[in-house]
């Protein structure tokens, strides 16, 4: 026979509402109460009933998440993050990809909004007005994006410019390309914010070209502009930019490194296997997604609470063979 609260709760030596409430909504029972009545209730196998729970709770048990682009290898590795601290939380996941197109993003926040307890949005390229408009009406948490008073995850961008740009000025790179990314983007807008900083602190002298999409064709239509430049190393707005620069170079017969040094961002798979490897500074792709549910967890936990949390994430420089010296 199936077990049952009543069951959790005499072996647990607690009422059967203190069971109910330990298992949906865990900030109201006190901590060594509710571990021992999860650990109970994981020792006998019971499976609380979502449509019960949700009669009870007024919540659904899942989760939205929204992204730009399920063909960027970047996202997937998010979404792992977000599906398993989800699953911890015995939280079901409905994601949706945008496929870059900021006009259908409100529209599927809306239509999500109905069967979800909150949405995890990640690098949305809706305006911030709208963004406002909508965590107005659903609880909602950024990944790799930031407005105020909004719950947010994001890596840290002026750290991880100064990792890569400390790394091109070591090796002699004194004239550096940034191939921007969508204009709509602000993940690229807080790149170019931190790699100006970087590079007048550095006294490095940068050209900056694009804007172009965030995919490897970007990179292609890129290339001969920053050979033009006349530049010594170039860094790519993510790694597919950058492996679409490397193979325009190939293409045209300038050497990587020995001609023009590449480096990119996000440290995909891709990126360790081209030759030469692909220089790259690793974003937190996964911890972003489980931190993204953390916070969201929290928000709803604490519907009222005034100040929204903010996480920022390291990077970190992933020295491999598309960089090098300056050409002599």
């Amino acid at each position: 026979m199936a077990v049952t609260i009543k069951d959790v709760a005499r072996a647990a030596g607690v009422s059967a509402s203190t069971v109910t409430r330990a298992l949906t909504m865990p900030e109201l029972v006190h901590p060594e109460t509710r571990e021992r009545v999860r650990r109970t209730a994981t020792a006998l196998g019971y499976h609380p009933n979502r449509a019960a729970r949700g009669l009870i709770t007024g919540r659904t048990g899942n989760i939205g998440l929204l992204v730009p682009d399920l063909g960027n290898p970047f996202f997937p590795s998010v979404i792992k993050g977000v599906q398993a601290r989800a699953h911890e939380a015995d939280y079901a996941v409905f994601l949706a990809d945008t496929d870059e197109d900021a006009t259908a993003e409100a529209g599927l926040v809306r239509r999500l909004s109905k069967q979800v307890d909150g949405i995890v949005l990640c690098s949305p390229r809706m305006p911030d007005e709208e963004l406002r408009t909508l965590v107005a009406d659903t609880p909602v948490v950024l990944v790799n994006r930031r407005i105020a008073r909004v719950p947010s995850v994001t890596p840290e961008f002026t750290d991880a410019m100064r990792q890569a740009v400390s790394h091109l000025t070591a090796l002699g790179h004194r004239r550096i390309a940034y191939v921007a990314g969508p204009r709509s983007s602000w993940a690229n807008r807080e790149r170019v914010r931190a790699l100006r900083l970087v590079a007048g602190e550095m006294g490095v002298d940068l050209v900056e070209i694009g804007n172009v999409m965030p995919v490897f064709e970007g990179g292609v239509a890129a290339a001969d502009q920053v050979l033009a430049a006349e530049v010594t190393a170039v860094i790519g707005y993510n790694d597919l930019v950058a492996l679409g620069l490397l193979n325009r170079f190939t293409a045209r017969g300038v050497a990587v490194p020995a001609g023009i040094s590449v480096l990119g961002f996000d440290d995909i798979a891709l990126a360790a296997m081209v030759h030469p490897s692909l220089t790259t500074v690793a974003l937190p792709k996964e911890q972003s997604g489980r931190a993204g549910v953390d916070l969201l967890l929290q928000l709803l936990a604490e519907p009222d609470r005034q100040t929204a949390a903010r996480r920022e994430l390291p990077t970190q420089l992933m020295v491999r063979g598309s960089t090098g010296p300056v050409p002599a």
